[in-house]
């Protein structure tokens, strides 16, 4: 058959069931394949707005995600989505156009090296130089997309080679099974957590990965130790359960920083350093042990030595250590006494409540997010972009699920929500999905709003308006005694910019209006805009704030 039509019969044969891309002349083959399939092509408005699309919907099925586009230009246009993904552990595959491989040797028209521009944030990157290489290559960058840890990887098809007969047929995907935990290990972490005073497990992207949540939630139940979470393990333990000291992640003393201080023994499940290092929790190594459990072995670094380390499933891990308690501990179970947390998962809670009656305007932050978190249910999904609210939704808004608020946290890109809500709305269409983003980082892709409304999806946009890149004004003011450059701009009229792509749109007025607002806009048979004037001198007050607090087991 035609290399592109071989190409598209190797996506089907992976489960693929949307692309989100832009193409170019030199795939124009792979589309014309593409007609024939029952695969949905979904136009996008900017390359980088296709890879984050894929990166979420990636993230939120387990499934790999895919993005495509041409050469040259194309190609560098994914480069942020695609390391994203990587970064945050998305499962994604890229594929990119080139020019014919006739003149890939010489200095031609669009013609770059795109592959290595891609290896050093991919997990793999591979052209495909003959037809009959397509089906091995199209499995290789699948099966790598989704193994532990998932990411990125990218296959270039040449526009020459797409033409090409072949006589190769798709390769069948099979399940990867991954192994066990070797029993020695898992009887050590026993009885290191037998002999702890005070231990804490530290739940981080991972946790929320391969069904681990759920022998998460067990664990913690049995041996009686409170959870903290990172910013992208949100929802590993629901917030309503005892066991839950929330998120972790803020610079500075919180006060789950300060239980993790408290801590003899921490025992890290899923966690990954990309998102916040051990040396922000670990300030004086050798005071505290480590039990490290993920599906791959731990970062080497200074603050991050590991006592016992579990390599691999982490679901069946977290299963194993709990049958071992069984027959270690079985009288004395649980091991600890969850109640001694009580109050500071009681003081927690009401720092979480102290400005949700504010009638402030502009509004706080922390009231903005108290409405946001009671209008939206345990399976909906939020996602934040990059930002001062981003520090703002990881303190205060908690999950009741796993993978229901997404955040960026390992790359950190702006401009991540709004075309990852696009993401999220094709891989649950039933669920409501909000984006919320700050005004400079809506910016940035606020062009597949279009794509949006277009496609009839009906995602809630809500931006923060400051009109300054607010967070780095927050990072230099507490560097730098105060003292800020210049980080203002202007922004348009919200309502008319919604006109515009004719869509609902709102810029608010007052504080009470957050919950009849998310309302209006979740019964808009297309996309939403909502526009909210925010407060950030709250930020230095929090960071004020933190600095004084104490705790004591």
């Amino acid at each position: 058959m035609k290399a592109s039509d071989l190409f598209v019969r190797c996506l089907e044969a992976e489960g693929v069931t949307h692309i989100f891309g832009l193409p170019g002349e030199e795939n124009a083959d792979l589309m014309i394949s593409l007609l024939d399939s029952p695969i949905k092509f979904v136009l996008c408005r900017h390359e980088q707005g296709a890879a984050f699309m894929a990166d979420v919907y990636g993230r939120l099925t387990g499934r790999t995600g895919v993005c495509l586009a041409t050469l040259g230009p194309g190609a560098t246009n994914l480069v942020t989505g695609v390391a994203d993904a990587n970064m945050d552990r998305a499962p994604l595959v890229a594929i990119i156009g080139q020019v014919g491989t006739y003149r890939l040797h010489k200095e031609s028209h669009q013609n770059m090296d795109s592959i290595a521009m891609f290896r050093p944030i991919t997990k793999w990157a591979q052209s495909i130089g003959n037809a009959d290489g397509i089906a091995e290559i199209v499995r290789k960058a699948f099966k790598l997309a989704e193994a532990e840890k998932p990411g990125a990887t990218v296959i270039e098809l040449p526009e020459d080679v797409a033409k090409h007969d072949t006589a190769s047929l798709p390769l069948i995907p099979t399940r990867t099974r991954r192994a066990a935990a070797d029993h020695k290990v898992v009887a050590q972490a026993a009885a290191l957590i037998g002999r702890a005073k005070h231990p804490i497990i530290l739940a981080g992207n991972g946790a929320i990965r391969k069904r681990a949540a759920k022998q998460l939630v067990r664990f913690a139940h049995k041996t009686g130790i409170p959870v903290v979470n990172t910013f992208m393990g949100k929802g590993a333990v629901p917030r309503d359960d005892p066991h839950a000291l929330f998120t972790m992640g803020l610079q500075g003393n919180d006060h789950v920083n300060l239980a993790i201080d408290a801590a003899d023994l921490v025992i890290a499940i899923g966690y990954d350093l990309v998102e916040y290092s051990p040396a922000h929790w670990n300030k004086t190594p050798g005071n505290k042990q480590i039990i490290h459990l993920d599906f791959w072995p731990a970062e080497v670094d200074s603050a991050y030595p590991v006592a016992v380390e579990i390599v691999a499933d982490l679901a069946n891990a977290l299963w194993q250590l709990n049958e071992e308690l069984n027959n270690r501990f079985e009288t004395r179970l649980p091991l600890f006494k969850i109640h001694k947390w009580a109050k500071l998962r009681s003081e927690i809670l009401a720092d979480f409540a102290m400005e949700k009656d504010d009638d402030s305007f502009p509004m706080k932050p922390q009231r903005i997010l108290w409405d946001v978190r009671e209008a939206m249910g345990p399976a909906d999904i939020l996602l934040s972009d990059v930002g001062a609210h981003k520090m703002w939704i990881s303190r205060y808004y908690q999950c009741d699920e796993p993978n229901t608020c997404l955040i960026s946290n390992g790359f950190c890109s702006m401009g991540f929500a709004l075309p990852g809500s696009i993401g999220a709305k094709m891989a649950h269409p039933k669920r409501r999905v909000l984006a919320i983003n700050g005004d400079a980082g809506f910016m940035m892709n606020m062009q597949e709003l279009e794509t949006a409304a277009r496609l009839g999806l009906n995602v809630v946009i809500m931006v923060w308006l400051d009109g300054e890149y607010g967070l780095i004004k927050w990072k230099q003011q507490n560097q730098f005694g105060g003292k800020h450059s210049d980080l203002q701009f202007a922004n348009p009229d919200f309502e008319l910019l919604a006109k515009a792509f004719g869509i609902w749109g709102r810029t608010l007025t007052g504080p009470d209006q957050i919950g009849p607002a998310l309302a209006e806009a979740f019964a808009q048979p297309g996309p939403a805009l909502i526009a909210v004037p925010v407060d950030y001198g709250e930020n230095r007050k929090l960071t004020k704030r933190l600095g004084e607090l104490a705790f004591t087991i």
